[in-house]
């Protein structure tokens, strides 16, 4: 089966359910005067103050002489005082106590946001709720709050307009949004049924000028009327201006999820789950692990759907002409290089409609989307050539995928796997001539057997290590199939390899000892080293214009599935630092901004203060954060899971890494502490300044 997401031992995890009955939302507590999204102190503090406040008064008081450079948040860089004082509450008003520090005081103004969101006159606020434990107040908000707050359904009661696209094949759907278009004309709502094929050239070209919405997959519900209707199944898209699916957020968003005990909500994702990257058996495996057992016949119906349409991606999309590599059986992120869709600039339409032939033009597109089918952000390592590689991390997904649908075979299905739907079976094992020959065997000729599968797993465990392992250089890379040669271009998607568990114990010890040091930095790991790609600057932007995002960012990805790998071949105290180092920087981050949770952080820096193509997405709020961002909400609350209680309270006190590493704490040797000889100083505030001023630059 898939690895769980558990515990490492030895770990003291508080369980929020456990304690009194918990008001999870802002309005239970401003109406009920019970506590705030989910907030339950462990104990009674032995001195504590209650405030009577004025929200409106107290809010503008706050913010106006806090807030030095009007961006409506309190952080280390505002100028101002950091210190308030309140009227005690016993005292009714006439003696004060001093709200001191920047981490008290934007907790003061997010409570203060929060009671004027839910029209509170006057409050009573008590001193534990501002100046409790950082870790356990992000974990709450996350828990408790974010996850709600990026919840979105999409059906006649959420979100649809103005233009609707239903699959073909589902009649029931089509019949509903038809009938909320009637009853509902102020909608302007276009109901379109996508053709059998929606990935026809010509098809997908006329969706330029006619976008819309998807459709995704809908419950029957009662309607309240005696009647049955549909309501859309809920799901959780990343944040900010990421406003739909993608699978490449979906997948670690899940596991967030379920660490929160959110099963329902991930189980409904995976229901619209796209194929890009391939992420599906894991996620479908680590549900399926967390289901309610009374109905075991039910659960096991729903991992069939989830496997069967695993095998049929599988076969006619991965390991696919023009995806596969049949020299060699490597696949790549390789769409079909149809010329119609494509948008360039002022002679878009003569070029979109093949009056221009631009071959030139045919290449630079090509790479283009192999990069968004990725799920990476552009980066030097893919510049020019991503539709050419069989990279080291689409690889893992693959064997991944192959050990998944033969273990789920074997232990679920008796070693019998009949499937339903009728299409083609890739040739194996892969050949120049095997692909040459058109006949392909019928999905429904056979049944599925675990050997089969296992026996790709092998097969292509045997190409990795023939293609894509560097033995001199302890390091997976990137193999360039048109040149027929490695790119040694150091990414730390190699450690993918211990997460899908491909790599033998010698390549893993290789793997740590050798190229761990070259990724981790202060806040984790990054995504490839500056021996690859070279200085960052505005000289050096990409075919897109853009300066790539893989430099000093950390992405919750590649952070998770190094903490995941490390784990499963037992260096759980490698796994603990990394884990230890990326919390300690999303927790400075919250303390000293606000209560900031970004897409990405600059891990050398230590600073979400980040330049990118688009801005970084998840530090655009007022007051008070609502939303976190996916997989960085995800990040924390799995990466939570790793550490010891210790560990735990050392991040909520903020000590740096350096420090709690470096002398030597509770059961972490010195040799696997990172040597920081080279790295720069961590203090959170002049790197914060470094970065505005860069920024401002």
């Amino acid at each position: 089966m898939a690895p769980a997401l558990t515990h490492p031992p030895g770990i003291a995890f508080i369980d929020d359910n456990a304690q009194r009955p918990i008001n999870v939302d802002a309005a239970t507590y401003y109406v009920m005067q019970a506590h705030l999204h989910g907030y339950n102190p462990k104990r009674t503090p032995a001195f504590q103050e209650d405030w009577h406040l004025r929200p409106r008064r107290n809010h503008s008081r706050s913010s106006r002489a806090r807030d030095t450079d009007g961006d409506f948040q309190i952080s280390v860089t505002d100028a101002g005082p950091k210190m308030m004082a309140l009227g005690t509450a016993t005292s009714n008003g006439f003696k004060t106590f001093d709200i001191r520090g920047t981490y008290m005081l934007s907790n003061l103004l997010q409570e203060l946001a929060l009671a004027r969101d839910h029209n509170r006159k006057r409050i009573v606020l008590d001193e534990a709720r501002l100046t409790e434990n950082p870790v356990d107040r992000l974990s709450r908000m996350i828990k408790h709050s974010f996850w709600h707050s990026l919840t979105r359904r999409i059906d006649g009661e959420g979100r649809v307009n103005p233009r609707i696209y239903v699959p073909h094949g589902e009649p029931a759907m089509a019949e509903y949004y038809r009938k909320v278009a009637k009853e509902k004309p102020h909608m302007n709502l276009d109901v379109q049924i996508l053709p059998e094929k929606p990935d026809d050239p010509l098809f997908v070209k006329s969706l330029n000028s006619k976008p819309g919405l998807l459709a995704l997959a809908m419950d029957e519900v009662d309607d309240g009327k005696g009647g049955k209707t549909l309501k859309g199944i809920p799901f959780i898209v990343p944040g900010a201006r990421f406003n739909e699916l993608y699978n490449w957020d979906s997948y670690f968003i899940a596991l967030g999820l379920l660490v929160d005990g959110q099963v329902s909500m991930a189980k409904g994702m995976l229901l619209s789950l796209p194929t890009q990257p391939p992420f599906l058996t894991d996620m479908a495996l680590q549900i399926y692990n967390q289901l309610d057992r009374s109905d075991l016949e039910s659960n096991r119906k729903w991992l069939k759907r989830a496997i069967q349409a695993a095998i049929k991606e599988y076969h006619t999309i991965w390991v696919a002409e023009p995806r596969i590599d049949p020299k060699t059986g490597l696949s790549r992120y390789r769409p079909d290089a149809a010329k119609h869709g494509l948008s360039v600039l002022e002679f878009s339409e003569k070029y979109n409609d093949g009056i221009l032939k631009e071959p030139g033009l045919d290449e630079y597109f090509l790479h283009d989307r192999a990069v968004r089918e990725s799920g990476h952000d552009t980066t030097y390592r893919f510049e020019k050539r991503c539709a050419n590689l069989g990279t080291i991390d689409l690889q893992c997904l693959l064997y991944k995928y192959e050990v998944d649908i033969g273990t789920a075979i074997r232990e679920v299905f008796d070693d019998e796997l009949e499937l339903e739907e009728d299409f083609p079976l890739s040739p194996f094992p892969p050949s120049v001539e095997s692909y040459a020959n058109p006949y392909r065997e019928s999905s429904k000729s056979r049944v599925q057997r675990s050997d089969e599968w296992f026996e790709r797993a092998e097969w292509r465990k045997q190409m990795i290590d023939k293609y894509l392992w560097n033995e001199s250089k302890g390091l997976y890379f990137d193999y360039d199939t048109a040149k027929e040669q490695q790119i040694l271009y150091e990414s730390v998607t190699a450690f993918w390899a211990l997460w899908a568990g491909c790599a033998s114990e010698d390549q893993c010890w290789k793997l740590v000892s050798q190229s761990l040091k070259k990724f981790e930095v202060l806040g984790g790991l990054v995504s490839g080293t500056e021996e690859s790609r070279g200085k960052i600057s505005l000289d050096r932007l990409t075919d897109s214009g853009i300066i790539p995002m893989h430099g000093t960012y950390d992405r919750p990805p590649h952070q998770i599935m190094t903490w995941v790998g490390l784990e499963r071949y037992g260096y759980l105290e490698e796994a603990q630092r990394l884990a230890y180092r990326f919390l300690y920087m999303m927790t400075t981050a919250f303390v000293d901004f606000n209560g900031v949770v970004p897409e990405k952080f600059d891990a050398v820096k230590l600073s979400h203060l980040v330049d990118a193509e688009y801005g970084n997405q998840g530090i655009d709020f007022k007051m008070v954060p609502r939303e976190g961002f996916g997989w960085m909400n995800s990040a924390y609350q799995v990466g939570l899971t790793f550490l010891t209680s210790h560990m735990r309270r050392a991040v909520a006190a903020c000590t740096s890494p350096e420090v709690f590493f470096g002398a030597g704490v509770s059961g972490v040797s010195g040799d696997s502490a990172l040597a920081t000889n080279n790295l720069p100083p961590s203090d959170p505030l002049g790197l914060a300044m470094e970065s505005l001023t860069m920024s401002g630059a």
